[in-house]
């Protein structure tokens, strides 16, 4: 049981007890390592358990109670099987760590099936497309979440070490799960990432001729551990600048605007927003007219489809792609062997060899 105490208030506490658990629940996901993103979207389940609940503490609630607001997702709002699955799991978290009640006391055992849906999969050509209605950085980024099998964090958060454009390889720092890997680097980028990187230099050296420092955004402003990533980087406290922010330590895909500190007022750039990229693609998919819905994460799906039609093993394609479990491997690439050359399935139709003639009119108008 961990140290975390309870208020003390009486049944019925309501909006500042409240308050001090989204602290105790914050300090607690920050104590295992949980990633910035799924603390957010615990405390927002916590919120929204409250906002349902009459703003009552969690700690007074009775099980039915609880049991009855994940229902209410599935049977009312009709979330999906991984949204309801990810509210169970936060509000397993705040009841077994944060208020020392048990999953089985708080919580049902079942959970919903999760959807098998095939990944949306471009064509090679259909890429080519989108990457031509892009421009500057953007083109650049897109090409390695297609090339490198890259998530868009990631690439936002390259930094100029991270490239290897001798041996062809990119480091992924801190990727999801906090794991490091090696991926690949297209050769057809070598070029652009050159030419990119001088201009990047110039940037580099006016920023630290003005005492501009590199930081990260707000949103990923502590490290695994919840530390600062201001104190990972400046054991002595310093600023960035102070700890060494070196050519290296730059951002691959710097933000285009400063942001000023409120209590310094010292300047500082971090790495492009993934909205930009984002909002870039989604115009891009619309330019090039595809019929698809694509969203910058396809492009990691087509870059392990690409993989697994070219015939490489799936244990190769689940370490450049960075998963825990080839099971999620094998999603991302699901539908993909039917493209295999000299593996794919012969279908019936094709016994004849002659095309299907289009059929007479239908005289009534209409499209059959």
């Amino acid at each position: 049981m961990d140290d975390f105490e309870h208020s003390g208030d009486p049944a019925g506490r309501r909006v500042a007890s409240i308050g001090i658990l989204v602290g105790q629940m914050r300090k607690a996901l920050r104590a295992r390592h949980y990633s910035p993103h799924t603390e957010k979207a615990y405390l927002a389940w916590v919120r929204r358990l409250v906002a349902a609940s009459g703003r009552r503490h969690p700690i007074d609630l009775k099980r039915h109670e609880v049991v009855a607001f994940l229902s209410r997702l599935a049977t009312r709002e009709r979330v999906s099987a991984s949204t309801q699955i990810q509210a169970s799991c936060a509000l397993s978290f705040l009841f077994r760590e944060v208020l020392g009640r048990s999953v089985a006391e708080g919580l049902p055992r079942v959970r919903p099936r999760g959807s098998r849906r095939v990944p949306v999969v471009l064509s090679h050509q259909e890429v080519e497309e989108v990457l031509a209605m892009l421009r500057g950085p953007s083109r650049l980024m897109a090409a390695l979440l297609y090339g490198a099998g890259l998530r868009l964090a990631e690439c936002c958060r390259l930094q100029v070490r991270d490239l290897d454009l001798e041996r062809r390889q990119i480091l992924v720092r801190g990727g999801k799960g906090a794991k490091d890997r090696t991926t690949l680097l297209p050769e057809r980028l070598v070029e652009p990432l050159r030419g990119h990187l001088v201009r990047l230099h110039r940037l580099y050296l006016e920023d630290a001729g003005q005492g501009v420092e590199r930081r990260s955004p707000p949103s990923t402003a502590f490290t695994r551990t919840g530390r600062r990533v201001e104190e990972r980087l400046s054991p002595s406290g310093g600023s960035v600048a102070d700890a060494g922010d070196t050519w290296g330590q730059r951002w691959v895909f710097p933000s285009s605007r400063l942001r000023a500190d409120r209590k310094t007022g010292a300047q500082w750039r971090s790495h492009v927003h993934p909205n930009v990229l984002q909002r870039d693609f989604a115009v891009a998919v619309r330019a090039a007219r595809l019929a698809k819905h694509a969203t910058c994460h396809t492009l990691r799906h087509c870059f392990a489809t690409r993989l697994l039609e070219a015939g490489h093993d799936i244990r190769t394609i689940q370490e450049l792609l960075g998963h825990r479990d080839v099971a999620t491997t094998l999603v991302y690439t699901r539908g993909a062997r039917l493209a295999r050359d000299g593996r794919r399935p012969h279908s019936p139709l094709d016994d004849q060899g002659e095309p299907i003639p289009p059929g007479p009119r239908d005289p009534r108008g209409a499209a059959g």
